[in-house]
Order: C-alpha cells, then sequence, then structure tokens
C-alpha cells in the first residue's frame, strides 16, 4: 500500500528516493566493515580505551546479536506501523548511538553504545528494501534492487578504506562519529522525498510469534559466535546454544503455521522463487564473508599493509559491484534469474579456489584480481535472488520478505566467520605446533592465538613459520568455502525456477486500494 502522494509524484522522485536510502543503507553497513579496521587502536591503552580482546570481540558481537534477533520484528513493524517512520526513528537511534560510541570512556560503553546500534540498524535495514518494492513497479524493480544490493557489496568493501583514511587523521571516534551528519541530511531527505506505506490489512497481532523469532535467532546467533571464539563447536556453552536456538526457531515455524495470524506466512516457503532464492543468498555469504573476514589479517600481517592500504586492496571489489549490480537486471531478462545466479555462485566458488594463488610473497595484483572475481560473483547472485524473494510475497508485506532476506544473510554471515574462521585457527595452531611448544607459556598463548600475536612475539624463524601457517590455513579455509559456493549453485540450478516456469513477477496491477490508498 502507498500514501497518499499521488502514483505520479512517487514516479518522478524514485530514483531520488532509491537514492537516499542507499545512503541509509550503506551507512549502517558501512559501520560494521569500519569498526574491524579500528580494533587494533581501540585496543591501545594511550590512543583508545585499552580494550582486552574479549573486550573487542564483544564490541563486535553485541551489536550482531541485537541486529541480527532484531530484524525480523522490525520487519513486521514496518509492515504494520509505516516502513517510513521506522526508517526514521530507526536512522535516529542509530545516530545517536553512534554519537554515544564515537564518545565512550571506557570498553563497556563502547559495548552497549554499539548494542544500540545494532537496534537501530535492525529497523532500518528491512524498510529500504520493503520500500523499494513498494516504490518501483515489476519491471524496474529488478534494477533498483540491483542497485541496492551493489550498495550492500560496496559498503562492506570501502568500509576498510574509509575507516583507514579517518584513523590515518583523526582520533579513533571517527569511525561512529562520521555517521551523524550523514544521517541528519539522509533523515531530512527522507522526510521530504519517501512516501509511506504499510499493509492496509495487518491482522491480528502475533506477539508469540515476534518473540520466538527475538529468542531463536538471538540464541542461535550467541551460539554461533561462541563457536568462533573457542573453536570447539562440541563444548556445552557452543552446542547448548546453537541447539537450543535452533529449537526455538522450529517452535516459531511450527506457531506460525497454525496460527490464523501469522506474523510471516512460513507457507511460502513452499514457493521455490523464495526457498531456492534464500538458501543461495546464505550459501553465498557464508562463504564469501569468512574468507573476506580473514584476508585482511592476510594483508595486514602477513604482507605487512596498513589499515589505509589494505583497504584500497579491496576496492577492485567494490568496482566489481558496481559495474555487476548495477547491469544484474539486463543479464535476468536475457538468461534468466536461475542461469544468472548460477553463474554467479560459481564465479563466486572460482575466486574462493584462486586464494590457493595467493602466497606469502605473492604480487598483490593476484589478490586484487581475486577480490574483483568475488565481487563480480555476487553482484550477480544478490540482486535476482533478492528480486525472487521479494517477487514472492504481496507488496503489504514486503517488509517480513526483506527482513528474512537480510537474516539470512546476517545469520550466514556470522556462521561463515565463525566456522571458517575456526578452520583457519585449527590448522594455523597445528602447522604452527613445534615452534609454540618451544615459546614460554605467555608468548605461546599469544602466538597461537592469532597471526597478529606471533608477530608481537617476535623472532624472525617464528614469524616466518607463522606467516606460512597462515597462508596454509587460508588456503584450507577457501577450499571449505568454495565448495560451500559449488552446493549453493547445485541448490539454485536444481530448485530455482527457469524462465518459464517462473510465475510473473507480481499480479501485475493490484487493485487501487492496495496500490494508492491512504493512510
Amino acid at each position: 500500500m502507498r500514501t497518499a502522494l499521488d502514483s505520479e509524484t512517487i514516479q518522478r522522485r524514485r530514483w531520488a528516493i532509491l537514492g537516499v536510502l542507499t545512503v541509509s543503507l550503506l551507512v549502517v553497513v558501512l559501520d560494521n566493515t569500519i569498526l574491524n579496521v579500528a580494533l587494533k587502536t581501540i585496543a591501545d591503552p594511550d590512543k583508545g580505551l585499552g580494550a582486552t580482546q574479549s573486550q573487542l570481540e564483544w564490541s563486535i558481537n553485541s551489536y550482531t546479536l541485537v541486529f541480527a534477533g532484531l530484524l525480523f520484528t522490525f520487519g513486521v513493524l514496518g509492515d504494520r506501523l509505516g516502513r517510513k517512520k521506522v526508517l526514521i526513528g530507526g536512522m535516529a537511534v542509530f545516530a545517536v548511538a553512534s554519537l554515544a560510541s564515537a564518545y565512550a570512556q571506557s570498553p563497556d560503553q563502547l559495548i552497549y553504545a554499539r548494542a544500540l546500534m545494532g537496534l537501530g540498524g535492525a529497523a532500518v535495514m528491512p524498510q529500504t528494501l520493503s520500500i523499494i518494492t513498494n516504490v518501483f513497479e515489476p519491471h524496474e524493480r529488478p534494477r533498483a534492487i540491483g542497485i541496492w544490493a551493489g550498495a550492500v557489496g560496496m559498503g562492506v568493501a570501502i568500509g576498510p578504506l574509509t575507516g583507514g583514511l579517518l584513523l590515518a587523521h583523526f582520533w579513533w571516534g571517527s569511525v561512529f562519529l562520521i555517521n551523524v551528519p550523514v544521517i541528519v541530511v539522509g533523515v531530512a531527505l527522507m522526510a521530504v522525498l519517501v512516501p509511506e506505506s504499510r499493509n492496509p490489512s495487518p491482522g491480528r497481532l502475533d506477539p508469540l510469534g515476534v518473540v520466538l523469532s527475538v529468542i531463536g535467532l538471538v540464541v542461535l546467533s550467541y551460539g554461533i559466535i561462541q563457536g568462533g571464539e573457542k573453536g570447539a563447536w562440541l563444548e556445552p556453552a557452543v552446542l547448548g546454544p546453537i541447539l537450543a536456538g535452533a529449537a526455538v526457531l522450529a517452535l516459531f515455524v511450527w506457531h506460525e503455521a497454525r496460527t490464523p495470524s501469522p506474523a510471516f506466512d512460513v507457507a511460502l516457503f513452499k514457493d521455490p522463487r523464495m526457498s531456492a532464492a534464500v538458501a543461495s543468498i546464505a550459501l553465498c555469504f557464508f562463504a564469501a564473508a569468512g574468507v573476506f573476514f580473514f584476508a585482511n589479517f592476510y594483508m595486514q600481517s602477513v604482507r605487512g599493509l596498513s589499515p589505509l592500504e589494505s583497504g584500497a586492496m579491496v576496492l577492485p571489489f567494490a568496482v566489481a559491484q558496481l559495474l555487476f549490480s548495477t547491469r544484474s537486471a539486463a543479464m535476468v531478462r536475457r538468461f534468466g534469474a536461475k542461469a544468472v545466479c548460477t553463474s554467479g555462485l560459481l564465479l563466486v566458488a572460482a575466486a574462493l579456489v584462486g586464494y590457493h594463488f595467493v602466497g606469502t610473497d605473492t604480487p598483490l595484483w593476484i589478490l586484487a584480481a581475486v577480490f574483483f572475481f568475488q565481487g563480480a560473483g555476487m553482484a550477480n547472485v544478490m540482486p535476482p535472488a533478492t528480486e525472487s524473494v521479494m517477487s514472492a510475497l504481496p507488496r503489504e508485506k514486503a517488509g517480513a520478505g526483506s527482513a528474512i532476506n537480510n537474516v539470512a544473510r546476517q545469520v550466514a554471515v556470522a556462521m561463515g566467520v565463525a566456522v571458517l574462521g575456526s578452520v583457519v585457527a585449527s590448522v594455523y595452531r597445528g602447522d604452527l605446533g613445534d615452534d609454540l611448544a618451544a615459546l614460554p607459556a605467555g608468548a605461546r598463548d599469544a602466538a597461537g592465538e592469532s597471526i597478529a600475536g606471533a608477530h608481537g612475539v617476535g623472532g624472525q624463524t617464528l614469524v616466518d613459520h607463522a606467516d606460512a601457517a597462515f597462508v596454509h590455513a587460508m588456503h584450507t579455509a577457501s577450499a571449505a568455502a568454495a565448495v560451500i559456493a559449488f552446493l549453493g549453485a547445485l541448490v539454485v540450478l536444481k530448485w530455482m525456477p527457469g524462465r518459464q516456469a517462473a510465475p510473473p513477477a507480481e499480479a501485475s496491477q493490484r487493485t487501487s486500494e492496495q496500490e494508492t490508498a491512504g493512510v
């Protein structure tokens, strides 16, 4: 449903609206990748907050837990209360939390402020995609979603570069403070340009379903994060939360299938456009995000690049996203979503195999080429898969569909970083076993925990062995990730409808009440 703004005005403004939504999305996506660059500075007792390794991890995890846990809830609330209202409210919370993060006086304050940022981000992310779905007609929507997906990919890539530039000239809090003026301008433009929309017939509230979704996603995400930190997935502290979270989500599905007014109609997953597309998004991000995460350690520790230089190295990924995401709609029109999405996942798998050509002294242009092909592959997965998810839903439930899309990506990213990070840590420590055994207890723990720790302990022989061990670990994890991406391609090839099999993107012209009724 759209607002009392007439359709002609909305159509005239549609690309400006997309621009404003893209900027708001970039702020949320950029922030997490910027923080990764600033962690070393925040840990410094003189230049930062003197945060411990555990406190640094929770400055990331507090955001992830709240963000993942509330994505679905805010998607449903946007459909019910009004997507523009929830979007602007989320941006305001994100701005306040960014300000609190920038001027945090202790690691604990930063952790709490980051949790508040997660709440704001969870309110923003689903609304951007659901508003796009309501503003753009079916024939233009794939192109608009391509631009939206490109913004997600660019945010992942240009975050480290932006963080490096800020840290080169300002204090660590600048990586958060930069959000505030951008949000102020963005909210002002949203108030003027973005139309309000909501579900005209939301039905009764489903508080039990919403609560189950929050508990299930938070507990599952916590278990995944703990598994990545401990590197031991069968410990009760890891396996318990994962199984409990999965059980609660299963109860959520059972409840949604039986309640007369579900927060989300799980029967929609019977539509292969929905189920195959969500699976492809999850498998793609599981495979790519974990590898992308430890590539930063390779660049800064093994190759000795500065945060700014390592950020610049990721620019080919951003360029590929910009080039191919915006063209994916034309590719889908010509070849069909199944062919484009399958090809994209195969290209991601090939790029992940390409990490095997990266060693301790490989020319850096080879890594840049791997980043480019990885970006090109993901740019041909996200837009058609996202459009498949959104086209399987009526417009009035776009918020819930957007939330499912984002939940799949967020949980897959957490899982990819945790699982593949565990693979890297296990292989790294195994290869370095003899060197670690010869070290004193304190130095042994530091060198065994991370490649940066091994460099800090010193000794050229240890550093050389640690670099070789890390590269071997990276090769092992990237091979596993390539298999996951290949499995994603098989899922799409088997279950995503072909060009002729897929139903129309949307029953073209919905009733005028749903399209143009005022608030």
